[in-house]
């Protein structure tokens, strides 16, 4: 992250802000080298656990922490967060180097974790708005290289063998967030329940393990300045075992979507841009991971969109209770069902 091209940064709100007093001591106590006057400043982007900028001593520092309020159940768990990162450290993986978790919600108020702080752009458009086609090509390239990566990470091999049960993860997500849904849901949304009666009629036979991000987007990839590489990984609060073609229908829902907070993707000239078409962003992670192909994908899109719907109206939720990470939230209402009646068009055209 970083004030130049990265997620803007503001003077923490008052629903977000916590004792900045106590959290010094406590990191001038427990983190090595923190020292100095300590400045807090938030993210303004995301709106899952809440992000802040923390500088002291000369240096920049990271931390998440969980959101204030009623939580649901495995919600916003930002340990998981810092433990998968961590494990990842010598991998191939580029993540952030993590420096502190703190469980002891005494201190600010909720558990939270400290990483380094990684210079360089965030782009939330999956467009690449101001990229030259080769930078986009070659961004798109250390993208999909990184998620195929992660997907060859042996979980045994770095520690995450307990991370979570690879076996009937679909049929648990798709109950997951059903039930979140409900839990959250605000006004009925017909393709919504339709979808949560044709996911778990039609899950794939195959059960496929490996540790997947949950999250994985451009927007959640830091680039290192002066290059189209991704420097980092963020985001890795719902990260676990489980299918990795998971991770590759949520990128792929880019090329389904009619509308993107973020700006246009869909019917873009792609070769013009740069930009990988869904079937050559199709043979590079086959190239990458070692596959020969990858078969039903379009049923991991309309699971994507699903539990995106899912996740929106928990944030719109939060945003109604007050309880948001960004101010934004409360626009966000309409796009569940924009997500969900998207799923429900590739169901009905495709499969």
């Amino acid at each position: 992250m970083s004030e130049n091209g990265g997620p803007p940064l503001i003077t923490v709100s008052e629903a977000l802000s916590f004792d900045e007093a106590a959290l010094k001591a406590y990191l001038s106590d427990h983190l090595e080298g923190f020292s100095g006057d300590l400045q807090v400043r938030q993210f303004n982007a995301g709106q899952s656990n809440p992000t802040y900028q923390l500088s002291a001593g000369g240096r920049k520092y990271v931390l998440r922490k969980k959101p204030p309020g009623t939580l649901l159940p495995s919600a916003h768990a930002v340990d998981r967060e810092y433990r998968v990162m961590h494990a990842l450290r010598d991998t191939p993986v580029p993540v952030p180097k993590m420096l502190h978790l703190c469980t002891d919600p005494s201190v600010i108020g909720t558990d939270f974790y400290v990483m380094e702080m990684v210079e360089g752009r965030v782009f939330h458009d999956p467009s690449l708005p101001g990229l030259t086609p080769s930078e986009r090509r070659a961004f798109y390239e250390s993208f999909i290289r990184a998620l195929a990566d992660l997907h060859a990470v042996k979980p045994e091999a770095v520690g995450l063998g307990d991370f979570g049960r690879p076996e009937g993860y679909l049929s648990r997500q798709v109950a997951r967030w059903t039930k979140q849904y409900k839990a959250t849901e605000t006004e009925t949304i017909t393709a919504m329940d339709k979808l949560m009666e044709w996911l778990p009629a039609n899950l794939p036979a195959d059960d496929e393990a490996a540790i997947v991000h949950g999250d994985f987007r451009p927007g959640n990839a830091i680039v290192r300045d002066g290059t189209p590489e991704v420097a980092a990984l963020l985001d890795w609060e719902l990260c676990t075992l489980g299918h990795p073609l998971a991770d590759l229908g949520y990128v792929c829902a880019n090329y389904h979507a009619d509308n993107l907070p973020t700006g246009q993707f869909k019917g873009l000239d792609f070769e013009a841009l740069g930009i990988p078409t869904e079937q050559e962003f199709l043979d590079l992670y086959c190239r990458y991971s070692g596959r020969d192909t990858v078969s039903n994908h379009l049923f991991f899109v309309v699971f994507s969109f699903f539990r995106s719907a899912a996740i929106i109206q928990g944030v719109y939720k939060r945003g109604l209770d007050g309880n948001a990470a960004s101010q934004k939230a409360l626009k966000l209402g309409h796009l569940a069902r924009v997500r969900a009646e998207n799923a429900w068009r590739i169901v009905e055209q495709n499969l």
